[in-house]
């Protein structure tokens, strides 16, 4: 190896990543020293790497970061990701900041830090990736283009009011994927709402929220995850470009998406509660949906009325994939779903959360609809099987099952229980 450049050592260096490991392997020799100080590129701090981390002071902590950032030139990815309720001092975490600002291009920072605005400190450079956790961000001004090169920013339980976000993604005018997790906000205002504008993002995971009202524009959005929330109204404003919609364990009343139905491709809705109409009225413009899952799905009546069951027959047609659960069975009867063939279906996935005997039935109803399945997934809860009759009932279902496969040759069957 003593043959080797010392940029590809300083590669090698980068691909180890942990800081611990870095500082070791450098020891080698001279060149790998000298590789390490100007050719290392990423650098991390993480407990899950060297767990001896949560056993030193905070001091000690701040003294080994120091060291070892400082014996570098050219670092683009820094990641400082600490558990055991770390505080670190406002001074070191700027002399780092500012020792890295003409090269860095990616943090990740996971450390309490009072009195520190870390985004003041790590504006106006070159970041493409911003990720912070445990952290308080006020008073965030409207500057324009603050972050000119920032395309990913993430946010975990890190206190800020909803102005401040809403000013901090305007101060990223590139940024494509915007993910939110566990937000303490600030509820001091007069109302307990959010309104996010971006003309440039495209991807947005929301999770672990509760708001009353949340307003995304957004022209270029492709892909919106809500997970763990509830949401007073969501409404998406957007130029149709949206292709995927996941929720997940979430309560909307309402929920708009305007006209992106229309486009959407992939569509995965589990744990959620809405009004009927809504759902319904999105659910009728799925006209170019390709794989869809609506599992314990749950409805609450706002005094609509249903979608005509004629306006929903024509919906599908590129559907190749459909997970369903049976509490939707009674709205699959009032036209949910329409009535045509579904011509394209290739996988149908059916589940319950308690058999009953009528499980049988619906599977067959959905079979015959569907002429060019390939394969059938049950997915059934058997763990709460107790009472007699509740094996009895499994049991008849497994016999059904059994002719089920002798009849449709063509398709596999398969069980996933739990």
């Amino acid at each position: 190896m003593e043959y080797f450049p010392v940029e590809i050592i300083g590669n090698i260096l980068s691909r180890l990543g942990a800081a611990r490991d870095v500082v070791v392997a450098s020891l080698t020799c001279r060149k790998w020293r000298e590789a390490r100080r100007n050719h290392l590129d990423t650098l991390t701090f993480n407990s899950n790497d060297w767990p001896v981390y949560d056993e030193l002071s905070r001091s000690r902590l701040e003294v080994i970061i120091t060291q070892t950032i400082f014996q570098t030139n050219s670092l683009q990815c820094l990641s400082i990701i600490l558990k055991n309720d770390v505080r670190f001092s406002a001074a070191p975490v700027i002399a780092w900041l500012m020792y890295t600002r003409d090269t860095l291009r990616l943090l990740h920072y996971y450390v309490d830090t009072p009195n520190l605005n870390i985004l003041e400190k790590c504006g106006h450079q070159s970041l493409e990736l911003l990720d912070l956790a445990e952290n308080t961000i006020t008073g965030f001004g409207s500057s324009y283009q603050r972050f000119p090169c920032l395309r990913s920013l993430s946010l975990t339980h890190v206190h800020i009011s909803t102005l401040d976000l809403s000013n901090l993604l305007s101060a990223c005018p590139k940024v494509e994927v915007l993910n939110l997790d566990d937000m303490d906000f600030d509820t001091s205002g007069p109302e307990f709402s959010m309104r996010l504008s971006s003309n440039s993002l495209k991807d947005i995971h929301i999770e672990a929220i509760q708001l009353r009202e949340i307003i995304l524009e957004a022209d270029s959005l492709k892909k919106l995850h809500l997970k763990d929330c509830n949401i007073g109204s969501f409404a998406l404003l957007s130029n149709e470009t949206l292709r995927i919609l996941e929720l997940d364990n979430v309560d909307i009343f309402p929920l708009d998406i305007g006209d992106n139905a229309e486009n959407l491709e992939i569509v995965e809705v589990s744990n959620f509660t809405t009004f009927r109409s809504d759902f319904h009225h999105m659910i009728v413009r799925l006209s170019k949906v390709r794989r869809m899952s609506l599992c314990f799905v749950m409805f609450e009546d706002d005094g609509d009325e249903f979608v005509h069951t004629e306006a929903t027959s024509a919906c599908f047609p590129h559907l190749s994939l459909l997970s369903l659960t049976d509490e939707l069975r009674q709205e699959l009867k009032c036209g949910l779903l329409g009535y045509r063939q579904l011509e394209n279906l290739v996988v149908l996935e059916l589940g319950w959360k308690m058999i009953s005997d009528s499980f049988s039935d619906w599977v067959v109803e959905l079979l015959e609809r569907c002429p060019n399945l390939r394969q059938l997934v049950i997915l059934g809860a058997v763990s709460g099987v107790n009472t007699h009759e509740e094996c009895h009932t499994l049991a008849n279902f497994t016999t059904f099952i059994i002719r089920l496969m002798r009849k449709y040759l063509r398709v596999d069957i398969q069980f996933k229980y739990v």
